[in-house]
């Protein structure tokens, strides 16, 4: 229990002096002598003491009041700040190609990665958590980017499709048009912010950080959105965008080529240190795991305490009795214990 304004009950004391003060100044009837009613009975005046008392505690519970009696109740919430991540990968014909496996084998790109992003979703137990509680959804890019999934909580659904994706074999929609993917995934991401969609979706916590992982092993060839007007949009929108360059580096004595490929890496580490993210390459197994460990810890999801405080007001149960017990003792020097004069 607390007073919102405790200063007030240092006027506790007054209506006991009050109430004396007037019962020392009340009019009185002199005689001159008081042998003929000393034997008589006192009857109600005995009782003339109740309604100064009353009312000297009715005062002291109305300055009880007026100093606000409060009870404060604290209560502390955990709050989960989750994180909303679209996965982006590339499935042009490239990713075809075989990368090196931790045993010396070769595998194709799209199945490493395929197996990768699974990991990073589930986790492995390992230096992978998992991503439990976070939104994901996963879009893929060739000539044109699809959005496979939305954002969903449901990973489980998630990961049969993500096991389900093959590389895109038509010839007249392959490229790589990782811009358009970055401008699909970052107004996905800015979705979020509509009341709508959050309430069709079910969302209650806070979104801690918007992540776009974008995953290729190429340059932007396709497409109506370069990667740095799109890079411009996910910066506005708040979306971090960490890059990851799959594919071994060219090797040779062919400049061009070389210098090609350091253009594409250019642009790529360009748009992540503009949002905030990073930018690595990975040449083999190993390298990508690493990869995707490090951004699983850089980006975790929050657990944030926050600590309310209930304030009741209780100044009604004083005010109420003081109302009562002043009543009370009017009604009694009204009534019957009226005295003359």
């Amino acid at each position: 229990m607390s007073f919102a304004t405790p200063w007030v009950l240092l006027l506790t004391p007054l209506p006991l002096i009050v109430v004396l003060w007037r019962r020392r100044q009340r009019p009185t009837l002199s005689v001159s002598s008081l042998q003929l009613w000393e034997h008589a009975s006192p009857g109600r005046a005995r009782f003339l003491w109740i309604p100064p008392v009353i009312k000297t505690l009715g005062l002291t519970l109305l300055i009880v009041a007026l100093a606000r009696p409060q009870a404060g109740t604290d209560q502390a919430v955990e709050v989960s700040e989750g994180i909303a991540i679209e996965m982006l990968m590339d499935v042009s014909s490239s990713m075809s190609m075989d990368m090196k496996l931790s045993d010396g084998r070769g595998k194709p790109r799209i199945e490493v990665a395929k197996e990768l992003v699974e990991l990073f979703i589930a986790g492995d137990g390992e230096g992978l958590e998992g991503r439990d509680g976070d939104l994901i959804g996963l879009i893929t890019f060739a000539r044109y980017a699809d959005t496979r999934s939305p954002l969903t909580l449901g990973h489980n659904a998630l990961l049969s499709i993500v096991r389900d994706l093959t590389i895109q074999e038509r010839p007249n929609e392959d490229g790589t048009a990782y811009g358009d993917a970055l401008a699909v995934a970052s107004a996905r991401l800015k979705q979020l912010d509509d009341p709508e969609v959050r309430k069709m979706r079910s969302l209650e916590g806070e979104i801690a950080s918007r992540v776009i992982i974008l995953l290729t092993d190429g340059e932007n060839n396709s497409g109506s959105h370069l990667p740095l007007e799109a890079a411009g949009l996910a910066q506005d929108w708040g979306c971090r965008i960490y890059s990851i360059s799959l594919g071994d580096r060219p090797r040779g004595t062919n400049e061009r080529a070389i210098a090609q490929k350091s253009e594409a890496e250019r642009v790529l580490e360009h748009i992540s240190t503009e949002t905030g993210g990073v930018f690595r390459t990975a040449t083999d197994y190993d390298s990508l795991l690493a990869v995707y460990k490090e951004i699983d810890d850089l980006e975790r999801a929050r657990i944030v305490s926050r600590t309310y405080t209930h304030i009741s007001e209780w100044f009604w149960v004083p005010l109420s009795a003081a109302i009562g017990f002043l009543v009370f003792a009017f009604w009694l020097e009204a009534t019957w214990l009226r005295t003359v004069p």
